[in-house]
């Protein structure tokens, strides 16, 4: 019979203060690489997160016993981090869409060339082939949208995009903030409990206003450094836009944890939890953001 006993679970003020305490450390280290404006310190960071978050992602996998190749998608994942870097460091623009269409060819055919040397065991092949096309595509790919933003939008400097990007990143981690502490408080209906029991509505009603308060106060503080939003209402627009993915970035990556009976994607950052936790709503969000400032806004105008 086993005996060992559980520990018991930390309560909410325990919880608020790790996570205060890591939100902090994130931002100290953030500040201090946007204050470098290095790029390379720039985007280390983004490859270093996609490489941990990379990494967590398959061993969930592994624990929860989905069959999958995780060399292969680490060195996937590596290789075209390398490859976009060196272009950005070259100062050749965005990233090339031929290296974006060599890499999901490549994440496809090597999954499917990998699984060819097993047997077909029921759907199991289809899921392996599918968990490792999507790490890339999840992790790699949609995050490295944050040194898209840095490179590639009007500014100046080495890292011209520098204050749109701390400026998508303080309107995500706001929105987070304004879920947690307004659903904490205030939380009573329950938002999507078949996929995260803790979301309110309370608390998404929260992550707009903290979103758009973040939005539109770093604008008003540093308009000109920000001019690549345009104007007011994009700003509101993108402020509304991005608090609704970060959401849903968010419940995505709880989708992938109680598929894989994981709490957290690991334990880097105390009360925040691994890597993936820390970047899943900025997948979500700086697609949009790019999307919308490259290709939108242009057409708009």
């Amino acid at each position: 019979m086993d005996t060992e006993t559980q520990k018991p679970a930390p309560n909410k003020t325990t919880v608020f203060l790790r996570r205060g305490f890591s939100t902090l450390l994130l931002w100290a280290v953030v500040a201090t690489i946007f204050w470098s404006m290095i790029p390379a310190a720039y985007l280390g960071l983004v490859g270093v997160l996609v490489m941990i978050s990379t990494l967590e992602y398959f061993r969930m996998l592994r624990a929860a016993e989905v069959k999958c190749f995780p060399r292969f998608g680490m060195i996937l994942a590596l290789a075209y981090c390398g490859l976009a870097y060196m272009h950005f460091l070259r100062g050749e623009g965005d990233i090339p869409p031929m290296l974006d269409a060599a890499a999901i060819f490549i994440a496809v055919t090597g999954a499917f060339t990998l699984q060819l040397r097993y047997s077909i065991k029921g759907i199991e092949a289809l899921l392996a082939v599918a968990a490792n096309v999507l790490g890339f595509l999840y992790i790699a790919w949609l995050f490295n949208f944050a040194a898209r933003i840095s490179f590639v939008l009007p500014g100046e400097g080495a890292v011209p995009g520098a204050f749109v990007l701390l400026w998508l990143i303080a309107v995500t981690k706001f929105t987070d903030m304004g879920a947690y502490i307004t659903g904490s408080l205030f939380g009573k209906h329950k938002m999507i409990p078949h996929i995260s029991p803790g979301k309110t509505w309370e608390g998404f009603l929260g992550a707009i206003f903290f979103a758009q308060l973040a939005a539109c106060g770093i604008y008003a503080l540093i308009p000109e450094k920000l001019a690549a939003l345009d104007s007011w209402p994009h700003v509101i627009a993108l402020g509304f836009l991005l608090a609704v993915l970060a959401v849903i970035g968010d419940l995505a990556e709880s989708v992938v944890k109680r598929s894989l009976h994981a709490k957290d994607s690991g334990n880097m950052l105390p009360g925040i939890g691994g890597g993936l936790d820390l970047i899943d709503s900025i997948c979500f969000t700086a697609p949009a953001l790019y999307f919308y400032l490259v290709w939108l806004l242009p057409a708009l105008s």
